[in-house]
Formats: structure tokens, C-alpha cells, sequence
């Protein structure tokens, strides 16, 4: 599964494979080096890309990540992937909740007009067997539902439709 990191306002997506020496880091479609890390022991640590190691300190809080390495802090945000491609502005005032992936819905947990809060469950869709729920990532109030639960999407298809409150 791909993983999205924010860096300097800059989102990131990455994923680790298995190989011989322990895991590959790719970035989208391409392969950056071999990795491995030790954990040592209340926020320390040894990282090992591409056969060089790096000691490192971090604290994660949350969804960020504070690292510092090669005397330098970091900070990274840990996007949840399905919210990361879901949400996306459409236009002033109005997000639209797309599909991570083709699939079914299996239950809406909103109807049009219902308040909602950051993080509340707008549906559950199913893709490959696996359930996924699609979240709120802010306050608004539910504009439109665009598939009937049993009902198939595609990829990128639009499955709820938000209005910002205030709009």
C-alpha cells in the first residue's frame, strides 16, 4: 500500500517491497534503495539506506513525525492514504469524496443534509475483499450521495459530495 507523507508542503507517496537485504523504498514507480532500520531504544534509532547508516532521533505525535538526522529536523505528516486521494476541493466551497479504488458500497452511514464532523464515517466500500471506510477530513454538511449501497464504481468516480459549512 502506498503511504503519503507531507515534507515542506510537499506530499510524498511511498511504499516499501521485501527484498534479500530486508525492504526496497520506492517512490511512486520507482525503486529508490534498499532500507533498514533498527530501533533503538526511546526515540533513537539506526537507519540504513543504500548500505550507509544514520543515526536518527524522532518523536511521533500523532500523525506527524518530528526526525532529526545529519543534523537537520524534519517534520513529516502522515496522510492516510484513502483520505489523501478521496478528499479534493471541486470548487469554492464544495469537496468531493472520490473512490481510492474501484469497488461496491456496502453501507452509507450519511444522507444529504446531515451535519458532519471531521472523521465521521461517510461509507464503507469494499475493493478485492477488503473493507475501507471514507472519512470527513473537515466539518460540513452532506450535499449529495452519488452511489446506492450494492451499487459498483470505478476508480476516481465521485462517491459523496460535501458543502463547507457556511456555504
Amino acid at each position: 500500500m502506498n503511504h503519503v507523507f507531507e515534507l515542506e508542503g510537499v506530499d510524498f507517496q511511498l511504499w516499501l517491497s521485501r527484498c534479500q537485504q530486508g525492504y526496497q523504498l520506492h517512490l511512486g514507480d520507482e525503486v529508490l534503495a534498499p532500507l533498514d532500520f533498527s530501533h533503538q531504544g526511546d526515540g533513537c534509532g539506526l537507519l540504513t539506506i543504500a548500505g550507509a547508516s544514520e543515526p536518527v532521533r524522532f518523536a511521533i505525535d500523532g500523525d506527524t513525525i518530528h526526525l532529526h538526522i545529519r543534523g537537520r529536523t524534519r517534520i513529516l505528516r502522515y496522510r492516510d492514504p484513502l483520505s489523501a486521494h478521496a478528499l479534493v476541493k471541486k470548487d469554492a466551497g464544495l469537496l468531493v469524496a472520490r473512490a481510492p479504488m474501484p469497488g461496491v458500497v456496502v453501507q452509507t452511514s450519511v444522507l444529504p443534509g446531515d451535519r458532519i464532523s471531521a472523521g465521521t464515517a461517510l461509507m464503507v466500500i469494499e475493493s478485492m475483499k477488503l473493507e475501507s471506510i471514507i472519512r470527513s477530513p473537515q466539518d460540513g454538511v452532506v450535499n449529495r450521495i452519488h452511489f446506492n449501497e450494492g451499487e459498483s464504481f470505478e476508480h476516481g468516480a465521485v462517491l459523496v459530495t460535501i458543502t463547507e459549512e457556511g456555504h
